[in-house]
């Protein structure tokens, strides 16, 4: 019996903002499994700011998607088919084959996953207590390295790494742990749900301005960006002396067609002794993970964490997933459920 997969492929690099026309679904037939192959039933796939970076051409910290291949990415499911005895039938794996109902390869390309609890749902895996809940674990102990009693304030609050940098915040020992966000109703959610200090609502005045009236001159040690841009200029202005920051994403500008015009305030680095690193997480992986799934994964189970998850059906709804996420219309973790 053929089995056939239904895929997102790439189709023609964007200018600016990404639309439906960049991509194209197609559903195309599977060659039967080699020796050492398995197939998979995905049920989760994740879409990623990262993502948008790959699609244009341009030098960056990994290599660009291909015109004509389909958008790789994370994704769990369930072993379906195998040649191979270490994933029987049911085996549930995680793999960054990416937008595809069906995933199929070498078993080099899974890994099988031993979940925390069988009642935890299999998209944590990809989110709170995946490569997600890592980032922002690695940004605080590692690169920020975060000590107790200092202040915290993370861009892009409320949405899949923003919600965890403020609860691990808190946990690691943080006084104070500021965000920002997009509107009232997330803006409440963070401060009551995510335990936040502080929500600053960039749509309701200039963030610059806000930051510098919420938190301060001198207020803040250590800065976690998602965003760039005005964020980071405005979170330059308040850190104290040999303060950190942590750039982890600048989805603020990813779609701009043309460069931005740079920072104001680079001066107040000199003055403040400031210091800046860029981190992408696929370098900490390794040293890492035991440490963060014994730490993360115990605050999971004693009950110390929350987390939401914005979930789109259908593989076919995949894009409009990825442009949703890119207009901040997600809370929490953005995902595809197949």
């Amino acid at each position: 019996m053929t089995t056939y997969s239904t895929q997102v492929y790439l189709t023609s690099r964007p200018v600016g903002w990404p639309s439906s026309d960049n991509f194209a679904t197609i559903r195309t037939s599977l060659p039967t499994l080699s020796d050492g192959e398995i197939r998979v039933e995905n049920e989760y796939i994740s879409v990623d700011p990262y993502m948008r970076v790959r699609m244009s051409a341009g030098k960056s910290y990994t290599d660009p998607y291909e015109i004509g291949q389909v958008m790789t990415g994370s994704a769990i499911g369930r072993v379906i088919d195998s040649t191979v005895e270490k994933f029987p039938e049911g085996t549930v794996v995680s793999h960054r084959l990416g937008w595809r109902d069906i995933a199929q390869g070498p078993a080099e390309a899974f890994h099988p996953l031993d979940p925390v609890s069988d009642s935890l749902p299999l998209s944590i895996y990809l989110g709170l207590l995946g490569v997600t809940g890592m980032t922002a674990y690695v940004g605080l102990t590692r690169i920020a390295k975060l000590q107790e009693g200092e202040s915290v304030f993370v861009s892009g609050a409320a949405g899949a790494v923003g919600t965890a940098v403020g609860q691990f915040a808190r946990l690691l020992g943080a006084s104070k742990v500021y965000g920002s966000t997009g509107g009232t109703e997330k803006c409440r959610l963070i401060t009551d749900k995510y335990g936040f200090d502080e929500a600053i609502d960039y749509k309701a005045a200039p963030i610059r301005k806000q930051v510098n009236d919420v938190i301060g001159d001198d207020g803040l040690d250590v800065y976690f960006d998602n965003v760039g841009g005005d964020h980071l200029e405005a979170a330059i202005d308040v850190l104290a002396p040999y303060g950190r920051i942590a750039l982890c994403g600048i989805i603020g500008q990813i779609n701009d067609p043309e460069p931005q015009p740079g920072l104001t305030n680079v001066d107040k680095m000199l003055k403040q002794k400031l210091q800046l690193q860029g981190f992408v997480i696929s370098d900490y992986i390794d040293e890492v993970a035991e440490e963060f799934h014994r730490v993360v994964g115990g605050w999971y189970t004693d009950g110390k964490l929350v987390y939401d998850e914005t979930v789109v059906d259908g593989i076919h709804n995949s894009v409009d997933a990825f442009l949703g996420l890119l207009r901040g219309e997600n809370t929490g973790k953005m995902l595809v459920k197949i």
